[in-house]
């Protein structure tokens, strides 16, 4: 009789610790998919606030590079004086205060765009001081000069990185 008790009892048992294990399983399943739904909605509206922030900062550094360029850095900054080496100071100057302007715009691109666009301005300040150590260049007007003799033949170091931060925007759209 007794063992008739126990039978009859785990009879009952075994169907609802199955039937609770079961629940416990879909609704876990349940809980965990809600939180992967919230999290994406959550993702994707900072994705919609912060996509024109980073477009926005590769529009700045795309002008950045546009104006540093030599050729358009040197119609815009005129010397002040026929002295060679104030004029290369000025524009060294120009190019760094065009980079501290935009320097906060790096947290929205990529480490990699940011080290190229960062290489182009060491570029572009070395190909200054470069043309303002060779002999002939003995003015601010021979300076701007010899820059843009230089320029003709070789490819601004901007260009390299604009066509960096094309490729980039262009991955972002798809």
């Amino acid at each position: 009789m007794e063992s008739e008790k126990i039978i009859d009892f785990f009879l009952y048992i075994i169907p609802a610790v199955v039937t609770g294990i079961l629940a416990f399983y879909f609704f876990k399943q349940f809980v965990r998919n809600e939180d992967n739904r919230r999290n994406f909605l959550v993702r994707k509206e900072l994705e919609k606030h912060a996509l024109p922030l980073r477009l926005q900062a590769y529009e700045r550094m795309a002008l950045f590079l546009e104006r540093i360029t030599p050729s358009k850095l040197l119609i815009r900054t005129s010397p002040k004086s026929s002295n060679k080496e104030s004029y290369e100071m000025l524009l060294i100057s120009t190019i760094e205060d065009e980079f501290e302007h935009n320097l906060s715009q790096q947290i929205y691109l990529s480490d990699e765009c940011w080290s190229i666009i960062t290489a182009s301005k060491n570029a572009t300040i070395q190909l200054i001081r470069k043309a303002s150590l060779l002999p002939k260049t003995n003015s601010a007007n021979k300076l701007r000069e010899v820059i843009l003799t230089e320029m003709m033949e070789k490819r601004s170091p901007s260009n390299a990185a604009l066509s960096f931060i094309k490729n980039e925007v262009s991955e972002i759209w798809g």
